[in-house]
């Protein structure tokens, strides 16, 4: 069987699948999908203070009263956060491919990640590595929801109920 990694990805975690056989086939269903590494975004995971010194973004108030909006570059920030951790995502896919001779890579992340992890992480990957991908958030989807869904649009093989 071909070696598949499945990398599923939001904004504030990346998730790292294989596709394993049964260890006994005629008792156990199969293939499987196996957890083998998660990578949280410790940026996405702090909050107001903790990340910026004023909450509110792009407001000032003028001596009259009024007030007007300005662009505080956060947006920049965010997108370099995300992009820092696209490389990290693309490190640990490159570990995968190599440590386990992986021949085939999905990558499933919600539209605008996948777009970011697209960018970073095809550079680094081997040439000879099959990538597939898929806009859809997966990322809190159990191991056999996920197994299901990608098998259902035809991106993993149908499971093998087992015949005992």
């Amino acid at each position: 069987m071909n070696q598949v990694l499945v990398a599923v990805i939001d904004g504030t975690r990346a998730r790292f699948l294989t596709l394993e056989q049964a260890e006994l086939p005629e008792y156990e269903s199969g293939p499987n999908l196996v957890e083998h590494k998660s990578l949280f975004n410790p940026v996405k995971e702090l909050q107001g203070k903790e990340l910026w010194a004023n909450v509110k973004s792009g407001r000032n108030q003028g001596l009259s009263g009024q007030a007007h909006a300005y662009d505080d570059g956060r947006q920049q920030h965010v997108t370099e956060f995300e992009r820092r951790f696209a490389q990290v995502i693309g490190n640990e896919i490159l570990n995968f491919t190599q440590g386990k001779r992986i021949q085939r890579l999905l990558l499933i992340a919600e539209p605008h990640i996948l777009g970011v992890v697209r960018e970073v992480v095809t550079p680094l990957l081997p040439k000879n590595l099959q990538i597939q991908d898929l806009a859809k958030d997966l990322s809190k989807f159990k191991l056999k929801e996920i197994y299901e869904y990608l098998a259902s649009k035809s991106l993993l093989p149908i499971r093998k109920q087992a015949s005992g």
